[in-house]
């Protein structure tokens, strides 16, 4: 395989949500999607939209299929170190970039959460903006990255994983719209990941 099989560059700069989700249904009109293809016609706007899709994933029941967790968690966690990094390309291992849905079952699942996305557009904007830029963008950044390194620990920690997941989405939603005020609202699961883990080891 050549050395830059899994490095993908941006095709397009995307600002909204929406404006993803759209991209990736028109990629789900065929007949199989892979995560390569996605993710080339996806782009990197500052790698927050390809963030966003392990992070909402974890946050689903999904999190409780065994090693699901610590699977998106270490995408999650290669994805921000390399936003830590200011690479201008995502690399992804290649045996992740050549997984395949049925386009039938991604259009559905994406047509299921594009009016969520919409409302959420609607409503995300420029407040706060300087926590959406460095140096202060390092921090979400960083957040990411090491809930994406502890997902595995948090396996068996019940709905530890899924919190998490939902803490990276917003942060990631935050840092695609600029808004800091969302990624201020992407802390607050962290505080009842806190409570879960104390409740479970009491």
């Amino acid at each position: 395989m050549h050395p830059n099989a899994g490095a993908l560059g941006a095709s397009t700069q995307l600002t909204s949500l929406s404006a993803v989700i759209g991209q990736v249904l028109l990629i789900a009109q065929s007949e199989r999607v892979s995560l390569r293809k996605v993710m080339e016609q996806v782009g990197d706007a500052s790698f927050a939209p390809v963030l966003l899709l392990p992070a909402v994933a974890v946050a689903t029941p999904l999190s409780g299929v065994p090693f699901f967790s610590s699977l998106m968690g270490i995408v999650i966690c290669l994805i921000s170190l390399q936003m830590l990094l200011r690479r201008r390309q995502i690399w992804l291992p290649d045996w992740v970039l050549r997984r395949r849905l049925q386009g039938d079952v991604v259009c559905k699942a994406f047509q299921a959460i594009y009016p969520a996305a919409r409302w959420i557009d609607a409503r995300t904007g420029k407040r706060l903006h300087i926590l959406s830029h460095r140096p202060f963008v390092y921090i979400p950044q960083l957040i990411c990255l090491l809930s994406g390194a502890i997902m595995p620990l948090l396996e068996f920690v019940p709905f530890s994983s899924s919190i998490m997941g939902a803490g990276v989405a917003l942060l990631a939603v935050g840092m695609l719209a600029r808004d800091g005020l969302v990624i201020l609202l992407g802390l607050l699961p962290y505080g009842l990941v806190g409570w879960v883990i104390m409740t479970a080891t009491a």
